[in-house]
């Protein structure tokens, strides 16, 4: 075609040389590479599955009705198992490292670190105790502050309200009665 004949092109052509050797070697090691990456991510997240079935018996034991935990894994470039919306574990450089962190104002805290996963098991066990104990005393200390809009809180606030109400009318009628006590004081204007 385009006024080439075919022993041009064969020509051309040349046979395997020393580049194409190497591009087809780095070739074959990105897709090795590739392989065990892939390899070390389904590992981590094979680990994370079973330390997530081992905290079963853990957040079966949690009070039905208590919405605090909602544990799941991701599946991102970096595998996690969420405890909640503010903890999770992740796996270490080393891929055998369990790193049960938690985000906090102060940034990420490290909870603790184990290569045993019933190490992890029982810092998570303590992390939901402190969690259920903080969640008790907010709702106790809901009972003694009533929020507004509550059944018992109504009564006294309506009343507080009542009486300023009141207040503020005997106040504004004491300050017109002054103002023509002065006004009256003064007399008539010449």
């Amino acid at each position: 075609m385009w006024g080439r004949s075919k022993s041009q092109n064969t020509e051309q052509r040349k046979p395997d040389g020393p580049l194409r050797d190497a591009l087809r070697e780095a070739r074959i090691e990105a897709a090795e590479r590739t392989g065990v990456v892939v390899d070390l991510r389904d590992a981590e997240i094979a680990r994370l599955e079973l330390l997530n079935d081992e905290l079963d018996p853990v957040f079966a034991e949690v009070p039905a009705g208590v919405d605090l935990f909602d544990r799941g894994i991701s599946r991102g470039d970096t595998p996690r198992l969420w405890i909640d919306a503010i903890a999770h574990i992740e796996m270490g450089r080393d891929k055998r490292l369990y790193r049960f962190v938690q985000d906090s104002r102060s940034g990420r805290q490290v909870v603790a670190e184990s290569q045993v996963a019933r190490d992890i098991v029982e810092a998570v066990t303590r992390y939901l105790a402190r969690r259920l104990i903080e969640r008790e005393r907010a709702l106790a200390g809901d009972e003694l502050s009533p929020l507004p809009g509550r059944i018992g809180a109504t009564a006294p606030a309506r009343r507080r309200g009542f009486l300023a109400f009141v207040f503020g009318i005997l106040f504004a009628l004491a300050g017109l009665l002054v103002a023509a006590w002065i006004a009256a004081s003064v007399g008539p204007a010449p």
